[in-house]
């Protein structure tokens, strides 16, 4: 590494420290519940004698909202007009406006297709066509805000070509098509249980509901019917038991699967409702009620028990509404908390006594990459069924296929898609990674080629107006009077070009830990 390059390290770093100084994520004075969340929040951290932290300031709050709701940053005119608005329910607004947007069903079919394993090659091997109608299928239901309970019934009793009705591919998305295989995707998925770990009578009591349930070929390559096998009376469920214990008889002439449907979304039964209320929250916040969202068994109890009910009654009284759950969540001062926990105790965290940070996920952080520098990254795969080459332009959030990946993708943690556990995805910062953002032709080239740095004026010098640019661009708040000075003094000691000093700030705050992690 050159002269430079060390001394624009050396600015990174310097960087890094302005932001603690200058308290850029914390809004001044007392937290005061927004609504029902908050006050069982706040009670159960009176009951435990938490500290909370601060509020997070608005340039957080705009942050955090656009990743959290669509994956997106915002970009430097929408970041401007946010921080410049005095409207005292701004937040309020943005929320509504972020939950109409089209990214939302963009990003939200990723996050589903992450846990409904939509992937065409080992070991789940939907194959492309069919990965494409299982992610088509995904992304309609969430653009048409779908009722949670009707998304899972289209699922779990879906019939019919692989290639053409896109929720039939659940019962073939699995690593096992037995009985006790789908069995266990089943309870992961709805449940929110690793059914894997029941005793043997349970799991089998739920794999009764699924023995009719049949495969079998056309005359297209690769094309699978999934359909209710009446046929196999040998195998009709004679033991079937739902997870809660109660056994079952199941008419021989009606599909199993439907009366599984039926005790699984029934108004009454907590289980479905808690499953999808304790994911939502977990989506959102980075850490669920009950910790690990997937793994909700008797002795992992919630940490907030009022909180989890409350939820789930909602869920259930809004007829099962996604975004009306994600309004109520985003809404609370709960989610607005700062990330600077003010309790060192080691219960705050499981209290959401602050908001939990963790690294951008694999996708949202390439397709933040390509919107700072007006780049793009390029796809393909080795099956060439629709296509082998992904269409120049797609967002990684778009991929509709989990078998399509890269090198970075690969890097930073991209979950492969084979099991539906959200342990799958890897959001730890490694070594490897910032290597790769220090020092890689990748980030390098993205940075050099993008015509938003090369256009900016500053025939003069590097000048606070750019500089500004950048940070709103790239962090989405406005630099502090100590950061734009150490920019102005990195710049004017004739090390570097001035276009070249202007790359080298962008750099430096794409390599810094509040453009990486969401906070």
């Amino acid at each position: 590494m050159d002269g430079m390059r060390k001394l624009a390290i050396i600015f990174g770093l310097l960087l890094l420290v302005a932001p603690a100084m200058a308290d850029v994520f914390q809004a001044p004075g007392p937290v005061t519940p927004l609504n029902k969340i908050d006050k069982l929040v706040f009670a159960k951290w009176q009951q435990l004698g938490i500290t909370p932290a601060l509020g997070c300031s608005d340039a957080v709050f705009l942050r955090r909202a656009y990743l959290g709701v669509i994956g997106t940053l915002p970009t430097e005119s929408e970041t401007k007009a946010f921080l410049t608005d005095r409207d005292s329910a701004k937040r309020a607004k943005l929320i509504d406006r972020l939950l109409d947007r089209p990214e939302f069903a963009d990003y939200w079919a990723m996050k589903w297709g992450d846990l409904l394993r939509v992937k065409a090659e080992f070991p789940i091997i939907l194959w492309p066509d069919a990965a494409q109608a299982y992610t088509h299928w995904i992304h309609q239901a969430v653009q048409q805000n779908m009722p949670l309970d009707q998304f899972a019934r289209d699922l779990l009793t879906g019939n019919g070509s692989n290639f053409r009705v896109g929720q039939a591919n659940f019962y073939r998305a699995v690593t096992s098509k037995t009985p006790r295989g789908i069995a266990q995707a089943v309870a992961l998925t709805f449940l929110g249980a690793r059914a894997d770990k029941w005793p043997d009578a349970q799991l089998d009591g739920l794999a009764q509901f699924f023995v009719q349930v049949g495969f079998k070929h056309t005359g297209e390559w690769k094309e699978e019917i999934v359909y209710f096998d009446q046929v196999r009376a040998a195998t009709r469920p004679s033991h079937a038991m739902f997870p809660d214990g109660k056994a079952v008889d199941v008419p021989g002439d009606r599909d199993p699967r439907q009366v599984f449907a039926d005790w699984l979304l029934s108004p009454g039964n907590e289980w479905f409702a808690r499953a999808m209320t304790n994911r939502v929250w977990f989506w959102l916040l980075g850490r669920g009620i009950i910790q690990e969202p997937d793994d909700i068994r008797p002795d992992n109890p919630p940490s907030n028990p009022e909180l989890l009910a409350y939820l789930q009654q909602e869920l259930v009284a809004d007829h099962y509404d996604m975004k009306q759950l994600f309004r109520l969540i985003l809404n609370s001062q709960t989610f607005q908390m700062s990330c600077v926990a003010a309790d060192h105790t080691g219960g705050g965290e499981a209290q959401f006594a602050s908001f939990p940070i963790r690294r951008l996920g694999a996708e949202v952080f390439a397709d933040a990459l390509c919107q700072i520098t007006g780049s793009s990254e390029e796809y393909s795969t080795e099956t060439p069924e629709p296509f082998t080459f992904i269409p120049t332009g797609t967002r990684t959030i778009d991929l509709p296929d989990g078998s399509i990946s890269s090198a970075f993708l690969d890097l930073f943690g991209r979950p492969p898609r084979d099991t539906g556990m959200e342990s799958e995805r890897n959001n730890r910062a490694t070594p490897d990674q910032r290597l790769h953002l220090l020092n890689s032709n990748h980030i390098r080239k993205k940075l050099e080629g993008s015509k938003w740095l090369q256009s900016m004026p500053i025939d003069r010098g590097l000048n606070p107006a750019a500089i500004t640019e950048v940070y709103l661009t790239i962090l989405n708040r406005y630099p502090s009077d100590e950061e734009i000075q150490t920019a102005m003094k990195y710049a004017k000691s004739g090390v570097v070009y001035r276009q070249e000093a202007l790359v080298d700030v962008a750099w430096a705050l794409l390599n810094s830990a509040e453009f990486a992690y969401q906070h």
